[in-house]
């Protein structure tokens, strides 16, 4: 393997940052896990993964023929991460005041149910690899990947936000009150955006 555990730490604390950010499977996640509870959530989160999986092989592997192609491109895509993180970050703290919805479309029981809804949340958003292929070069060297590193980098990039993603909807409860409370999505947007600006300015950096 040619990345580093500093290199797999920092991309670990940017994607635990990013699912902090709530979006599509933050709602979809909590429509089943206020409706059915854990149990009708947590397939869900498995169906997740399939996207988590595919999003970041795509991109490393259509990144890595590209840098191949033209070096240069590394640095111009880590400057898009850096762009991408700060942009998300302004834009958590100027919509600060949003709020979530509940779209009871997405409760319809069952474990099946669940896992591809879980699928079609995550693989319907075709931004996720433009926002992948915006992200990895801003932790990692695709000049020097192999196929070990692509293993461990596509790991890491379904088990953070999987392990976040089941959390989340084991504690639902005491979430779903959390939300209910004045003030408590705009302080829960301030802080993730906040993360978001600081991430791309850490990647500026470095």
């Amino acid at each position: 393997m040619t990345i580093t555990p500093i290199e797999l730490l920092f991309y670990a604390g940017g994607l635990f940052i990013l699912f902090l950010t709530p979006g599509p499977v933050w709602v979809a996640l909590l429509a089943r896990a206020m409706s059915g509870g854990f149990h009708s959530a947590w397939p869900l989160a498995l169906g997740v993964v399939v996207g988590d999986i595919i999003w970041p092989l795509i991109a490393i592997l259509s990144l890595t023929w590209i840098v191949d192609q033209a070096s240069w491109f590394m640095d111009f895509f880590r400057w898009v991460a850096v762009v991408m993180f700060i942009a998300m970050g302004v834009l958590m703290i100027w919509h600060a005041d949003r709020e979530l919805s509940e779209n009871t479309s997405l409760t319809r029981p069952g474990m099946w149910s669940g896992f591809t809804i879980g699928v079609v949340v995550i693989i319907s958003n075709p931004k996720a690899v433009l926002f992948y292929m915006g992200v990895l070069p801003g932790f990692f060297d695709l000049t020097r990947v192999t196929w070990p590193d692509i293993v461990v980098i596509c790991i890491v990039g379904f088990l953070v936000p999987l392990l976040g993603n089941l959390a989340l909807a084991f504690f639902v409860d005491r979430v779903r009150s959390l939300l209910k409370a004045p003030g408590t999505i705009r302080r829960i947007n301030l802080f993730s955006g906040w993360l978001l600006v600081g991430v791309g300015a850490l990647i500026s950096v470095n």
